[in-house]
């Protein structure tokens, strides 16, 4: 592709042999891929020069150009110009590589109806819900998610919950080329922060909610927020934006929205609002209102997805799903057929024991989950809590979360969960002083998950719950820079459900 095609919309200044460059003279440069990584090179590729968060990409000038790289998309240009290298200086290398990922796929985003999530808690249960009730509706769609990128019916594992920008252009290209007619994503907050999602055009944006996490990346709270709301300040106007109006920050997201807004709860007055009427640990039965756009429609529904928090998922699918166009009564009668994503919430049983893996790993998610066992739960049966919180990541929040654990269970015990370059009895000596003497005593302290989960079921009496909370889907344990395969569901399954030659 002719260079001047992928730059359209990028303000940037053109060099070529040292001498500022016209247009006329760009016609010569066709680009055959784009790359921010200089070890992904190939010859005719225009590589972007990012100011990353731990390495600024502009040292790998010089190497781009060896291995090839046409033109070079750079915020500060180098003193060493080879002859016939194209260099286009913008102000923010992270905009313009949006920007040009876009022009080089072909604008994908346009051609498809790209729904957006943001918030701290929900972000994957949504729109993988909302990628599967389409789907279930006979529309070809997209997901980019936490878990897995899937393009119609082909599905990879994800590696980002919002991947770089080329990567999203390229994986909307493709669909595309399939033929999807929607795209659901999640956008997060340091994809905003990052502008990987710059060039994109969104259809309609979801905010669910704002809570304690990512302060190792933002700092203050202030600037989490702020990062969530950029998402909404840069819709279209033709685009919605649907916002959960019984959180706090829910009006703050749309304050300075040009989108069509448009609210939902299970508290307050709203354009789409739900009733928890009944709930158990087999699902819930809801009560729908809504009233936006002058179609009212008062209806109710069951669904297997358990807890307050699925309550306000399965609101937001149904509602959005009406806003693209889906009649009431078959958004809901799909949206009630619909299971979580793994897991988030995930049951399992064995030797009469229930245990439930699920991907809580902030002090909100961890609350919420505890308190919907809680409100299920008989009073016979007693909660043990496996969690422990990730290294090199936000130490705020572990005395919170395990303050949270113990206050909400019967049993806790407090392991390893990826802790990366950090020891992990440092975290849990951080996690356990959020505790008081008497909790302290009664908990129990492994630093190897595989041994705390086996630890939990030993201590599990026919009819109890157990939790393990915090890794959920993820299937590795991260130690010293090395993932070693781990998975909650897998360890559970062998130690309820062993298979005869289980201990040969």
């Amino acid at each position: 592709m002719n260079i001047n095609n992928i730059i359209k919309g990028i303000d940037c200044r053109a060099f070529i042999n040292g001498q500022a460059a016209t247009t006329g003279q760009l016609e010569g440069y066709d680009i055959t891929a784009l790359s921010f990584d200089s070890r992904k090179v190939t010859e005719g590729t225009l590589f972007v020069a990012q100011k990353g968060v731990h390495v600024d990409g502009h040292i790998f000038i010089p190497k781009a150009i060896e291995t090839g790289a046409r033109a070079i998309l750079c915020e500060e240009l180098p003193e060493q110009q080879p002859d016939g290298v194209l260099f286009l200086v913008v102000d923010n290398s992270d905009i313009a590589l949006g920007i040009a990922a876009s022009n080089f796929y072909g604008q994908p985003s346009q051609k498809l109806k790209l729904i957006g999530i943001t918030g701290t808690n929900g972000k994957t249960t949504t729109v993988t819900l909302l990628y599967n009730l389409f789907r279930e509706l006979g529309y070809r769609a997209g997901l980019i998610s936490t878990i897995v990128d899937c393009v119609d019916d082909e599905t990879t594992p994800a590696t980002h919950t919002t991947p770089d920008a080329i990567t999203l252009n390229s994986l909307m290209a493709r669909m595309v080329e399939k033929g999807c007619q929607y795209c659901f994503m999640e956008v997060s907050s340091h994809a905003v922060v990052q502008n990987r999602i710059a060039g994109l055009h969104f259809a309609g944006a979801i905010f669910s909610n704002i809570t304690h996490d990512h302060l190792d990346f933002h700092k203050t709270m202030a600037n989490y927020i702020a990062a969530k709301k950029a998402f909404f300040d840069q819709l279209p106007r033709e685009a919605f934006a649907l916002t959960n109006i019984d959180d706090k920050n829910g009006t703050v997201m749309v304050q300075n929205c040009q989108a069509h807004r448009y609210t939902y709860s299970l508290q307050t007055m709203a354009d789409f609002r739900t009733k928890i009427v009944e709930s158990s640990i087999h699902g819930q039965h809801l009560e729908w209102h809504s009233n936006a756009n002058g179609k009212s429609c008062n209806s109710e529904l069951w669904t297997p997805l358990v807890g307050r928090f699925n309550a306000y998922n399965i609101t937001a699918i149904a509602a959005t799903a009406m806003l693209c166009g889906v009649a009431p009564d078959e958004a809901l009668r799909v949206a009630s057929k619909l299971h979580a994503a793994p897991g988030r919430f995930q049951y399992l049983h064995g030797k009469g024991i229930t245990a439930i893996v699920d991907y809580a790993h902030t002090p909100d998610a961890l609350q919420n989950v505890i308190d919907t066992i809680r409100q299920v739960r008989k009073a016979s049966q007693n909660i043990i809590t496996v969690v422990g919180c990730g290294g090199d990541r936000d130490p705020l929040k572990r005395p919170i979360m395990a303050r949270i654990a113990s206050e909400g269970s019967d049993h806790l015990i407090l392991t390893s969960d990826n802790p990366r370059t950090e020891d992990p009895n440092a975290i849990l000596d951080a996690m356990e002083a959020g505790l008081s003497p008497e909790e302290r005593s009664n908990a129990v302290r492994i630093v190897d998950r595989r041994q705390a989960i086996k630890t939990a079921t030993l201590m599990a009496r026919e009819g109890d719950i157990i939790l393990v909370a915090g890794k959920g889907h993820e299937t590795y344990q991260e130690i010293n820079g090395m993932r070693h395969h781990f998975d909650d569901v897998e360890e559970l399954n062998k130690l309820l459900n062993p298979t005869p030659d289980a201990d040969k």
